[in-house]
């Protein structure tokens, strides 16, 4: 892909934040129910969207937490793939989590747990700078010549 002319693409950015969120919550998913859905009886929405369900004064709520934080793990990752460059990184990753917060405020009511809001936001962070670091690795890359040159 070419970054010399950037074309206004409104389709294209809202494809790429439809794909982003539904990466982000399967891969929640999958690791709430590793972690939290052999700790519960029966897993449900409240753990995704009810700020109560991340505290730190149960192991369920350790699980919950490690689970939003492996997820950021993932969605930079996601952001590698789907995004390709460095300084889209943060505006996506915000996305995900402002999104993340209308959800959990339609759901639950405002986070009142600090908990809540330090678990999301650094797993922003994580997702943001751990993103743009790939994508910065992945945009340095040596162009291999060799194969352009094979008839030589």
């Amino acid at each position: 892909m070419f970054y010399g002319s950037v074309v206004w693409d409104p389709w294209l950015i809202v494809a790429q934040i439809v794909c982003i969120q539904c990466l982000y919550y399967l891969t929640l998913g999958v690791f709430m129910a590793i972690f939290v859905g052999t700790r519960v009886s029966r897993m449900s929405l409240v753990y995704f969207f009810d700020y109560a369900a991340v505290t730190i004064s149960t192991v369920t709520g350790w699980c919950v937490i490690a689970s939003f934080l492996l997820s950021s793990l993932a969605g930079a990752g996601f952001l590698l793939y789907l995004i390709e460059r460095a300084k889209k990184c943060l505006d996506f990753s915000a996305t995900v989590y402002i999104i993340h917060l209308c959800i959990c405020i339609l759901y639950g009511g405002w986070p009142s747990s600090i908990t809540w809001w330090v678990v999301n936001g650094t797993g922003l962070a994580i997702m943001a700078l751990l993103g743009e670091y790939l994508c910065i690795k992945h945009e340095l890359r040596e162009i291999p010549i060799s194969r352009l040159r094979s008839s030589v």
